[in-house]
């Protein structure tokens, strides 16, 4: 098991309907991490780059204007296997369909306006995080006072 960290954007939905505390209240309940925390207004040429895999779609201007429609919360998480750990608390992508009890299905009914953009495996995190927190100062390596409570087993040689 490895110590990862992940990138979460709270999306305009979201922040506009006052949802960032009780977001940021799973995450920390789940026992994650926040190593870096900030809000930003998501530049054109970031989401270019972000969504590069969709942009060439007939939606993307849509996604893009909505994205740029209201400040955006961005999270680095870190914890034991984070991005899996991070998507699951997150539930599928079309919130209409994530089961309760996730972020998306207690919150969402959309797919694009879906609360939050969560990275999708470790290769997409790593790029993420360098992306939204290119200068490394924004990043904070603390200690979590409940780490070992929270990782028992992985911290005393049990699994």
């Amino acid at each position: 098991m490895t110590k990862e960290r992940t990138i979460v954007l709270v999306k305009p939905d979201a922040v506009q309907r006052g949802l960032v505390g009780k977001i940021l209240e799973r995450f920390e309940q789940k026992g994650l991490k926040i190593a870096g925390l900030k809000m930003i207004k998501v530049s054109e040429a970031i989401l270019h780059e972000h969504y590069a895999h969709i942009a060439d779609k007939p939606f993307f201007g849509d996604l893009k204007k909505f994205m740029m429609s209201s400040p955006v919360v961005v999270l680095c998480l870190e914890g034991l296997e984070a991005v899996g750990a991070v998507r699951k608390v997150c539930g599928v992508t079309k919130s209409r369909d994530a089961e309760g009890g996730t972020i998306r299905g207690d919150f969402g009914m959309g797919y694009g306006a879906n609360i939050v953009h969560t990275s999708e495996n470790l290769k997409d995190a790593e790029a993420e995080v360098k992306r939204f927190f290119p200068d490394e100062k924004e990043l904070f390596d603390y200690k979590r006072s409940d780490f070992e409570q929270v990782y028992a087993t992985e911290t005393d040689g049990r699994q």
